[in-house]
């Protein structure tokens, strides 16, 4: 017995020796890595493998090799000084080369956020907001963080509510797509942010020019793609945490990712939640202006074949939104008053979490299926379906109890169907073109009690675009071509008594065409210019408001006449690097809209049951609005940075000779980092300032508005950041201050600037673990 067992131990361990001798441990990694903004080779970038400890470093050519590796999964980290991490999953199963492509100037050029890369298949540049950025400035919502790009301003209703201003374009001029569906809901209010979690995103993009036609919306403005990470391919459990308290009202934010890639089905959860009380100006409190944010996303990927694939992602997106009690003014009298006084009225000395009327509150939720179906390596097919639900209320302050009852509410019922095919014409043609079909269910909660805002509407938008690009040598051409056709069944409520329902059978014909060429210089320069002509139909607001629009304090009046806005743009762009120091980019405007439709203040503070408030109609004019973006950072060393970003616009109103109001002042930001060399201990360690100058909008008549533009102001910044490695666990801390001398100013895109300062000193300090 004893030799049988002895006999079978030895053959255990015979089998157990050329089994280990077996496992190959002589492949190895190899590869370059190089800088995205001019493709040249990045040296002295760290390469480590998790698990196995091993690692190098990048040469003068920016190549690197690592040996003796066995075959299995690892984790592969790639970091240098000014760039942003990269991290891999790699199965080895041979030797295994790779070309890592890292952006050099994320960190240098944090808070200025310039291009820093080349475009993508594009004659124009897209600006982009890195996820370092976008996690280290978790406290913002997502407009806000748009307005650090430069020509991107923010137009805010106090402190917690925002919308982007591209180039003076916003609300319905400038289409927001979430994980590439065009965002929809009640845009069309200055009051109503964009309902997206910014935290989801791994990339927010800003692209203008031919690109903007693949998408449905208006093209008048810019596209904002917010683009959430793929999921990894990676079958661990893997995720992060990020915590953030802000001073300024006391806020306090956490988000939540996990993910795994399981062969069966890859997943991602995300979730966040806000909580914020009154801000506060540098003198006194800003009452009822708290919020609370609940959000949660989900994505799904499952392959079936290698050539199809199916993804799927739902998110939720819920907010709770104070409005300034002094905003909201019960007689003529007082209105007057308020719009001149220094502190707005109903304002108390002491902080609260408490959200009252009047106030806002706004659920979107998302569903989105994505198939993918690939042809070859150069052809595939998207279909894709999506549905939202948007469900906004807006609560005044009411006599008999019914504060509760909601003065407004609206649910839009969206449904998006598209199919686009992209392939290529031989070896540098790109073709892409698609059909996209929406249709949406507008209607009015009956429970109000008050004549609805915008009226009952059903609406069906068909839609086909195509989209060439070409390139030869060092140039670069496209050309694209949009058409929609729009039919609206809308039943409106008469302005006169007795009330009526009126039924309008609206239909709208768009044609937009764009082109583009870019040239690339043997020095990395990059030359790009762009022409377009678009039109955009006058939205269901424009048309037909009617009442108080409880939000912005004011009653809006449509106008039932208004025609199609039609537009040319052109731009001429510089971008690039002089050398491997300094790199800049300019940006020249020029925009003509005939019958340019905007909201002007009229004469009149009308008294109605409800309070005293401004009037404000839409009205048409023809207009030209031009600008110029200049951007620019110079690295002293690899420590030390400097960056600088100015924006001038100037909007004039054609047809009666007098200049356009709400558009943003002249504003210039100037920005100092440096990298503390502490790498043996933490990592990507950063220091910065930041000054910012915000000029008087001079290019308005005393008689244009119900008050006069807040003077200049300049605000002092910082911010700090750094990182601590350990196995398999990181950890990020940041800190950053707004407004450090506590200026008090009011800005003029701040539509609450007519009753109250902006907001003060806030100090923000986080972390975030990942694993």
């Amino acid at each position: 017995m004893r030799i049988k067992n002895y006999t079978l131990f030895v053959i255990l361990l015979i089998i157990n020796i050329i089994t280990t001798n077996a496992q190959k441990c002589n492949y190895s990694l190899s590869g370059v890595v190089i800088d995205s903004s001019n493709d040249k080779p990045i040296v002295g970038a760290s390469i480590y493998l998790e698990g196995l400890n091993k690692g190098t470093i990048s040469d003068f050519d920016g190549n690197f090799k690592i040996d003796s590796i066995c075959e299995g999964n690892y984790h592969l980290d790639i970091t240098h000084i000014g760039c942003e991490n990269n991290q891999q999953f790699l199965e080895i199963h041979d030797n295994t080369k790779l070309r890592i492509v890292m952006n050099h100037f994320v960190q240098m050029l944090d808070g200025v956020h310039l291009l820093g890369h080349k475009a993508e298949n594009t004659t124009q540049a897209a600006q982009n907001i890195s996820s370092t950025n976008i996690q280290n400035n978790a406290n913002e919502n997502l407009s806000n963080l748009l307005g650090s790009l430069t020509g991107v301003s923010t137009l805010k209703n106090g402190s917690g509510i925002a919308k982007p201003v591209i180039h003076g374009m916003y609300g319905n001029r400038v289409t927001i797509l979430n994980n590439g569906i065009v965002q929809n809901g009640q845009q069309w209010g200055n009051d109503h942010s964009p309902e997206i979690d910014p935290l989801i995103a791994n990339n927010i993009k800003v692209i203008k020019g031919v690109g903007t036609l693949e998408y449905q919306g208006s093209t008048l403005g810019a596209v904002v793609l917010v683009t959430p990470k793929d999921i990894s391919k990676d079958p661990h459990l893997h995720g992060a945490t990020n915590y953030f308290f802000e001073s300024n009202g006391l806020g306090n934010g956490l988000n939540l990712t996990l993910e795994k890639g399981a062969k069966s089905i890859a997943w991602k959860i995300n979730g966040t939640l806000k909580k914020y009380g009154d801000r506060k100006t540098a003198n006194y409190y800003l009452n009822n202006t708290g919020n609370n944010e609940a959000n949660l996303a989900v994505q799904l990927r499952k392959q079936f074949s290698e050539n199809w694939e199916t993804k799927i992602y739902a998110s939720t997106f819920n907010s709770e939104l104070g409005v300034l009690r002094g905003s909201h003014i019960s007689n003529l009298t007082d209105l007057t008053e308020a719009l001149q006084k220094e502190v707005p009225f109903f304002t108390e000395d002491s902080f609260s979490y408490n959200i009252e009327s009047p106030k806002q509150e706004v659920h979107h939720h998302l569903l989105k299926l994505l198939n993918t179906n690939k042809i070859s390596d150069d052809e595939f097919y998207t279909f894709t379906y999506a549905g939202q639900l948007n469900i906004r209320k807006e609560f005044d302050i009411r006599r008999g109890g019914r504060s509760d009852i909601p003065a407004l509410g609206l649910n839009q019922l969206t449904h998006f169907l598209e199919v686009k095919h992209q392939t290529k014409i031989g070896d540098d043609i790109e073709f892409k073109k698609g059909i996209q079909y929406t249709f949406t269910d507008n209607t009015n909660d009956s429970e109000t009690g008050v004549l609805p805002l915008i009226p009952d509407y059903l609406s069906h938008q068909v839609g086909a675009f195509a989209l060439l690009n070409k390139r030869i040598n060092r140039w670069m051409y496209e050309a694209g071509a949009r058409y929609n056709f729009t039919y609206q069944n809308v039943a409106a409520i008469s302005k006169t008594t007795p009330r009526t329902i009126i039924n309008f059978n609206n239909r709208f014909h768009n044609v937009n065409v764009s082109a583009g060429v870019r040239y690339r210089t043997l020095k990395q320069l990059h030359w790009a210019f762009n022409i377009g002509l678009a039109s955009r139909n006058p939205a269901i607001n424009e048309l037909y408001s009617n009442g108080l629009h409880q939000g912005v304090s004011g009653i809006e009046e449509g106008n039932v006449n208004l025609k199609q806005e039609n537009a040319i743009k052109t731009t001429l762009g510089l971008e690039g690097n002089i050398d491997q120091k300094w790199f800049f980019e300019t940006l020249v405007y020029y925009q003509y809209i005939k019958d340019y439709i905007y909201l002007n203040p009229q004469d009149e503070l009308r008294l109605t049951i409800r309070g005293a408030f401004p009037v404000f109609t839409y009205e048409q004019t023809n207009a030209q609005l031009f600008g110029l973006d200049v951007g620019t950072s110079y690295a002293f060393s690899d420590a030390l940075k400097m960056g600088a970003k100015y924006s001038f616009l100037q909007g004039d109103n054609l047809s009666e000779n007098i200049p356009l109001i709400n558009m943003a002042a002249n504003n210039a930001l100037l920005t100092l980092d440096y990298h503390l060399p502490i790498e043996n201990t933490f990592k990507n360690t950063s220091v910065g300032m930041e000054y910012h100058y915000v000029w008087k909008q001079n290019h308005l008549l005393t008689n244009q508005d119900y008050a006069p533009a807040p003077d200049a102001y300049q605000l002092l910044g910082f911010k700090f950041s750094t990182e601590k490695h350990f196995d398999k666990t990181k950890l990020y801390f940041y800190a950053k201050g707004n407004n450090l001398l506590n200026v008090a100013y009011r800005d003029y895109l701040n539509r609450l600037r007519y009753f109250a300062n902006d907001t003060g000193r806030s100090i923000t300090v986080g972390f975030r673990v990942s694993f």
